[in-house]
């Protein structure tokens, strides 16, 4: 049979929705970078540090001890009592026993919260730029995603009116993500505050993702459920991949009030029976005795956040000044160039890896991502090419 009828056959028997979900824009330019040589890459949102050495040797105590078993559905509980106490310095407090359960990383934790609460027709407001994953995972639970657009006049942050310009009698969710991937931004106690009166006036939930919580440099994080009114409408969700170097241990949770947590956790038991039991022992070592190597990990960022935004703003690339995560989101709009444009000529013309800002949602067209988690010798000969390269095509 011929490759043209068994593409026929195998497109003719696809979701229609998965048909629609574009591939992630992320993946499609770190791909590319991988099959060049001399490549920087700003591109994935990866910390360079390597897991350290105590949790891997948890994860490895945990396999010569025979823990190779399934877990709980929901976790280990000393990892879930861990986790609980935790979230306390974020003034949140759940039940480790009901109230908590271990994911297969935070991506998974985003999935079960909207196929716990979304039914079909259900619109979700995503406030954007966002994580690629979002808008198609509201499409695959059958939900309708909203933009809730964010602009650089306001540093990325959302406003209490424009969340409450996109509610409609079909709303059931907000979706929000601070410190925000792919921005930077971050969103104090009083701007939440405001937020939070308008999720309250018309009765909605609200997910949100504080994966970026213990990487916000300039001011303490503020967990959304700990604004007044909010825990009993917020499904919290983080994890270990960015603050504790784990990205490739795939381990997050969620906390929810006991009937969000219950729903998630039955569809959990259906979908992945539990996390990996290795990676569980290594994120209990990390939660318990990884605090230090968290927080030398933060003041790297901070140095090398401060070096790169400045170096962008001195080779010519307006860029707010971000207050989490491991991203700077310059405007390239001066170069005339499209975010695309920009994005693949860079990587071809000087090998710099970085990913266009449309693939983010809207308002993110007119920016591009750059990671700022590599080396400083590594983010200076990136400056130095993206230089050459804006310099270059000013010529033209």
């Amino acid at each position: 049979m011929t490759s043209f009828h068994k593409n026929k056959i195998a497109i003719g028997k696809l979701s229609n929705a998965v048909q629609r979900i574009k591939p992630s824009g992320i993946r499609r330019f770190f791909d590319l970078a991988s099959t060049m040589d001399d490549v920087i890459s700003l591109g994935v949102g990866e910390p360079d540090f390597t897991t350290p050495w105590n949790v891997r040797e948890a994860s490895i105590a945990s396999l010569e001890r025979g823990f190779t078993s399934y877990t709980a559905n929901a976790g280990i509980l000393e990892l879930r009592i861990a986790v609980a106490n935790y979230l306390k310095k974020f003034k949140t407090d759940y039940n480790p026993e009901n109230e908590v359960v271990i994911t297969v990383g935070a991506s998974e934790g985003i999935d079960l919260a909207l196929r716990a609460i979304i039914n079909p027709g259900d619109e979700v407001l995503i406030v954007e730029p966002c994580f690629v994953s979002y808008a198609p995972l509201v499409s695959l639970v059958g939900g309708v995603p909203i933009s809730v657009p964010t602009s650089i006049d306001y540093e990325f942050k959302v406003s209490a009116a424009s969340v409450e310009d996109k509610i409609t009698p079909k709303t059931k969710a907000i979706l929000i993500s601070f410190p925000n991937n792919p921005t930077g931004a971050v969103m104090g106690k009083d701007e939440l505050e405001a937020v939070a009166q308008v999720v309250k006036k018309h009765d909605l939930l609200v997910i949100s993702d504080e994966i970026y919580a213990e990487l916000s440099y300039d001011n303490k994080h503020v967990s959304f459920p700990a604004i007044e009114s909010m825990w009993e409408r917020t499904i919290l969700i983080s994890g270990f991949s960015k603050a504790f170097a784990m990205t490739g241990w795939r381990l997050g949770y969620v906390a929810a009030p006991e009937p969000y947590a219950k729903a998630m956790l039955k569809i959990h038991q259906y979908a992945m029976m539990c996390a990996s039991t290795m990676a569980q022992y290594a994120a209990l070592e990390a939660i318990i005795n990884g605090q230090e190597e968290m927080e030398e990990m933060v003041v790297s960022y901070r140095q090398r956040r401060n070096f790169f935004v400045k170096s962008l703003r001195e080779i010519g690339l307006d860029c707010h000044l971000p207050g989490g995560a491991f991203y700077a989101f310059p405007s390239i709009v001066s170069t005339g160039l499209s975010s695309e444009e920009f994005a693949e000529q860079l990587l071809m013309e000087e090998k710099v890896a970085v990913v266009p800002g449309s693939v983010f949602g809207s308002g993110g067209e007119g920016h591009i991502r750059c990671s700022y988690a590599t080396s400083m010798e590594q983010l200076e000969e990136a400056i130095t090419r993206m230089n050459k390269f804006i310099q270059k095509h000013a010529s033209k």
